[in-house]
């Protein structure tokens, strides 16, 4: 049996034919045969990926931005469901600054792939420029923008804006407060020490009812959290593999629950997200050798961003990897990493793969598929019924072929009998 990464049939799609993966990898030796313990869904679970982007230095920025439009248009092909965007504007790697712009780009290449915001930064913007921009974006993807939204994550952004980071959480939470109330039709006037906004009403309505999907970025401390419950809005957890971030997974959802029923609001675990790394491989050493190519250099600017061990903590990839807070191995490591995470949080609605570009393309694009074509539909018992039939056809094949062979001696029988000359 292979873990088969299949040449797709891309005519019907509007991305390249060369997106295609060719090729075939052996499935290692020691594959469990058997579904997740299976959880019980009340919604489709779902698959994406959040693209901060990471680009080393020494890359060409035009085509490393042309291989993110690239390899989202790979994905919308393959069935992935969501993909975010971040924004950043200092450190050389995450270099996308506007997600707007790169949505609306990647949504004229893509057809069904719904993307969101991974995170505007509120506090950067003025809040009436944000929500008008976003309902332009709903109108031009149809309705297929989702509406990410955070306090920023670079301390060095802030530094080249004047703005203090710890104000920021709090504009943020003033920003998203006056987003929903334009985006309901409201007019209004309200000044603040960092915006004035006079007699403010949007010219357009939203083109998604009542309004886009709107998340709150959570990483360690609650205030995301209070944020999304008080104002009944979904979670999206971008540091949900770090140590601290992991921890209170479970903690933060609680936190939400609490404050939307203390404000007539019900927290869905459908619209509760996860980020983490994943690197699928055909077996454990392959998935290790795909990593080295890139990972020592994205290391290398997440101690830059944090000092104190990065994204993983002192013990890097191979404690993260080993606490479970990472994947690079193969889609049965992954099927384990997601029960783990079910069972910690109690559920939740979406994966989203962290784009880290720790492997080159091909392998990362063979990785995505691995995810789709084996570890989804095991974690989600998505083939029970697929593997109950074959069960019962396999335990009744005796009787099934004795039955067609029957059938098929007595339909011989019945035209001989009808031959000229036959008594």
């Amino acid at each position: 049996m292979l873990y088969q990464a299949s040449t797709l049939r891309t005519a019907t799609h509007k991305g390249p034919a060369s997106l295609a993966i060719k090729g075939s990898a052996p499935m290692p030796k020691d594959i469990r045969y058997k579904e997740s313990e299976a959880m019980e869904y009340k919604h489709r679970f779902r698959s994406g990926i959040f693209l901060p982007p990471h680009h080393p230095i020494e890359e060409n920025t035009t085509l490393a931005i042309q291989r993110d439009l690239e390899l989202i248009d790979f994905l919308d092909a393959i069935g992935y469901d969501e993909a975010w965007v971040g924004e950043h504007h200092s450190g050389g790697y995450e270099i996308i600054g506007s997600p707007e712009i790169f949505i609306a780009a990647a949504a004229e290449r893509t057809r069904r792939i719904m993307l969101g915001t991974g995170v505007v930064s509120l506090p950067y913007h003025h809040p009436f420029l944000v929500a008008d921009r976003m309902l332009q974006l709903d109108h031009q993807t149809k309705g297929r923008v989702l509406f990410g939204v955070g306090p920023g994550l670079l301390a060095s952004d802030s530094k080249m804006l004047g703005l203090s980071t710890d104000k920021a959480r709090e504009r943020m939470e003033e920003a998203v407060e006056v987003i929903l109330k334009l985006f309901a039709g409201e007019t209004v006037t309200r000044k603040s020490d960092w915006f004035t906004l006079q007699d403010g009403k949007l010219q357009l309505q939203p083109y998604t009812r009542p309004w886009p999907h709107i998340a709150v970025a959570s990483a360690r401390t609650p205030s995301g959290a209070v944020l999304a419950g008080r104002l009944g809005l979904g979670i999206l957890c971008v540091a949900a593999s770090s140590g601290a971030g992991y921890d209170v997974l479970d903690v933060n959802w609680g936190i939400a629950q609490k404050h939307a029923a203390e404000n007539g609001h019900e927290m869905s675990r459908e619209n509760f997200r996860i980020v983490a790394p994943f690197h699928i491989a055909e077996d454990r050493d392959k998935a290790r050798a795909n990593v080295r190519w890139g990972f020592d250099k994205w290391q290398d600017y997440a101690l830059a961003v944090n000092p104190n061990g990065g994204f993983f903590g002192m013990g890097g990839l191979d404690d993260a990897v080993k606490n479970g807070r990472a994947v690079v191995g193969t889609p049965d490591d992954a099927v384990e990493f997601l029960e783990r995470y079910w069972n910690k949080t109690g559920g939740f609605g979406c994966m989203l793969q962290m784009a880290h570009n720790w492997a080159p393309f091909e392998e990362t694009k063979k990785s995505y598929e691995l995810y789709l074509r084996y570890v989804v539909p095991k974690f989600e018992a998505r083939n029970r019924a697929r593997q109950q039939s074959f069960d019962w056809l396999k335990d009744n094949s005796a009787e099934f072929s004795g039955a067609r062979d029957a059938a098929s001696k007595k339909a011989i029988q019945k035209y001989e009998d009808k031959m000229p000359g036959k008594k």
